[in-house]
This record gives C-alpha cells, sequence and structure tokens, in this order.
C-alpha cells in the first residue's frame, strides 16, 4: 500500500484491515513505519517511488498494490509508471490506483499526471480497478479551524463557481472492495457525491452546522498560499493554475450514480461532513 500513512490514502487503511486484508505499507522513513504499524498496517518495508528495483522488492508476494501519487510533484507521472511497472515485475494480480476525476483537463497539472499512469496500467496485463475521485471533502477540513475563527470561507477563485465533491473515506470504501472483491475489476469509475455547490451554498452550509454564519469571501491567491504556508513550488504553481480554472470554469461533475452503485447506499454528502465536523469541535470544547 502506497499512502498508508498519507491524509487522504491513509482513510484507505483502515477499510482493508476491516475486511481482512493483511497489508504491507510502502514507507520512507522509521517515523512514517511507526505511524504505519500504529494505524494498523500488518508489515511495513522501506521504499522510494523512483527506484524500481526497490519497489520490485517491496512488491514481490503480494496480490494486489494501492497506489496514490504525490500530487503536483513534478515527476508525479514517472513515480506513477514506475510503481505500475514493478508491481507487474513482481508477480502482483490486481493494481488499486487512486486517480482524479477529469484527467483529460490539460491545463491543470494534477490531473493530466494522471494520464500516464493510467495508460501504463491498462496496457499492463494486471487487473486493475481505477479510482477517479472529486475534489476532496477533507481538502476543506484542512482550513476549518480558520474558517470557524474567522468567521469567513476565503478562496482564490469566484465565489459562484462551481465545485464537485467527494468524502475521501467513500473513496477509501470503494478501494477496499476493489481489492477484496471482483466487482470492480477492470474498471474506471468517477467517484463523486451528488451535486455541484459554488462556496456561497457551501458557507451555507457551514453555518447551518455551527449554528452561526459563516461568510463566502474571495482572497487573492499569494495571501491564500501564504496564509495556507504554500512554500514557492510545483505544488503552490499546480495550485495557482488549478484555482485560475476554478475561477474561469468551475469544477464540474456531482453525478452520484456510480458512487452509489459502487457502496451500496448512498455516498456521504458535503452537508453531513460539516456537520460532522461542527460535532466532533463540540465533542472536543
Amino acid at each position: 500500500m502506497i499512502g498508508a500513512t498519507g491524509r487522504f490514502a491513509g482513510h484507505v487503511l483502515p477499510e482493508l484491515i476491516k475486511r481482512g486484508v493483511w497489508v504491507r505499507a510502502l514507507v520512507r522513513s522509521r517515523e512514517a513505519e511507526r505511524i504505519a504499524r500504529d494505524r494498523g498496517a500488518d508489515e511495513s518495508v522501506f521504499g522510494d517511488l523512483e527506484d524500481t528495483r526497490g519497489l520490485i522488492s517491496a512488491a514481490v508476494g503480494a496480490d494486489a498494490v494501492f497506489h496514490i501519487g504525490p500530487a503536483f510533484h513534478p515527476r508525479e507521472s514517472a513515480m506513477g509508471v514506475t510503481m505500475v511497472n514493478a508491481a507487474k515485475a513482481a508477480g502482483v494480480r490486481k493494481f488499486v490506483y487512486s486517480a482524479v476525476i477529469h484527467p483529460s483537463l490539460s491545463r491543470l497539472t494534477n490531473h493530466v499526471a494522471k494520464r500516464p499512469v493510467e495508460e501504463a496500467l491498462y496496457e499492463s496485463g494486471m487487473t486493475f480497478a481505477v479510482l477517479q475521485p472529486a475534489s476532496f471533502m477533507q481538502n476543506i477540513e484542512l482550513e476549518w479551524r480558520r474558517i470557524v475563527e474567522t468567521g469567513l470561507y476565503a478562496l482564490p477563485y469566484s465565489q459562484r463557481a462551481k465545485v464537485c465533491y467527494v468524502d475521501y473515506r467513500d473513496v477509501a470504501e470503494a478501494a477496499a472492495l476493489a481489492f477484496v472483491t471482483d466487482r470492480l475489476d477492470n474498471g474506471t469509475f468517477e467517484l463523486s457525491a451528488p451535486g455541484m455547490y459554488n462556496r456561497m451554498h457551501v458557507a451555507g452550509m457551514m453555518s447551518d452546522a455551527l449554528g452561526r454564519r459563516i461568510e463566502a469571501a474571495s482572497i487573492d491567491f499569494d495571501e491564500w498560499a501564504d496564509g495556507a504556508s504554500l512554500p514557492e513550488g510545483s505544488r503552490r504553481r499546480g495550485m495557482q493554475r488549478l484555482y485560475a480554472n476554478y475561477d474561469q470554469y468551475g469544477f464540474h461533475g456531482g453525478n452520484g450514480l456510480v458512487l452509489r452503485s459502487v457502496l451500496g447506499r448512498e455516498p456521504r454528502s458535503l452537508r453531513q461532513f460539516f456537520w460532522e465536523l461542527a460535532s466532533r469541535a463540540q465533542i472536543a470544547a
């Protein structure tokens, strides 16, 4: 498993464990190894996504691989293709890839980077499941404390631009189902909760959950990036391009049919997500 200690893919680990999957986590440090074990990984192996021989060695004996790439990394595509090739060379049977919705959006580096990995996977001969999630609700959680403290939900694109979302816990459940069943074998799945929302809609849902008004606002990109402690580099540049694209076009999707079918239940909604965040804060207080 790639990403066992990650903010997003870390949700996949408990879903696998819950279903009795023995998990070997790929880690890069002793601290990551400790975190992976604390989260329930059965074993860990040190490796680097640019080291083909090391990845082959790490994957030998594994029945399946879960992979998520480092978004906005300048070598994300190469890392993903290397992991696919290493898994094939190691005799892995199945490869589950957490990619992105609309990889055809050529102006967005974090989308385009997924395309070569998907292509390599389709040509690998391995059984695959490609998960294409919408914008993660958990990204809003990263800013939740600031939103609550300031009463503002501010982002550097138009307040009227509509965006589709998914709770990554639902993506994690889909990933686990891809491992333990054959229902998702050789499929590519657009995963989104139903609906698209502009920032005013989102702020209204936050207000309902918190019981006080949250205002939608806009902010200069550099001011937002500095507030998010986003250093200069490929990620900051990629985020700037992404938000400029959102400003002009929004981020379309919001059809929940596929995710509903995969999970066999209604996907978690953005409104539910905010009520959960608000409830957690009340419990902590």
